[in-house]
């Protein structure tokens, strides 16, 4: 004699088959991270040495995350927070001096919230006020990390350099 009520079935199958899926998908990114830490150690070795020794020079700030960056210009406007959507021109480079995205190239600048760029940019634009320019050295941690666009011109675990120029916070 069955003690469960059919109707009752999916409920008590469907979060276990959930978490059996769940499971196995998170072996299959810990299997392709460590595949890609061995494909791609070579870019994160770049990205750390080239940051070593980018954090020597004059002008360079770290911040507690790792974030470095230099000030070209300082602005004199508001800081965003981390909920704020922002106007900026960026131009940003692989270490190897390649342009994958730019806004500056494009002649249109870009509006998003801050929260919603790779976590080193986020960072390094709340230390910014509108009018400023900087320059950001994203170690691969506080970019894609190992998961950048497939395909796309940003390797995993590199490291990525961006000149931001803060032109507005846009009102909600």
């Amino acid at each position: 004699n069955l003690l469960i009520n059919p109707k009752d079935i999916n409920a008590i199958l469907s979060p276990f088959f959930q978490k059996l899926q769940n499971e196995k998908r998170q072996a299959q990114f810990e299997k392709m991270q460590a595949e890609a830490e061995v494909k791609f150690a070579d870019v994160k070795k770049a990205g750390i040495d080239f940051l070593a020794a980018n954090k020597l020079k004059k002008g360079v700030k770290t911040t507690a995350s790792g974030l470095q960056y230099t000030v070209i210009k300082e602005g004199k406007g508001e800081k965003p927070n981390a909920t704020s959507k922002v106007k900026v021109h960026y131009h940003g480079t692989n270490l190897d001096g390649s342009v994958f995205d730019s806004s500056v190239e494009k002649k249109k600048p870009y509006e998003l919230g801050v929260n919603q760029f790779v976590k080193g940019f986020g960072e390094g634009l709340q230390l910014m006020t509108v009018g400023s320019k900087y320059k950001f050295f994203i170690p691969q941690e506080l970019a894609y990390g190992a998961t950048p666009r497939q395909g796309g011109p940003i390797k995993p675990f590199a490291a990525l350099i961006f000149e931001v120029e803060l032109l507005d916070i846009l009102k909600k």
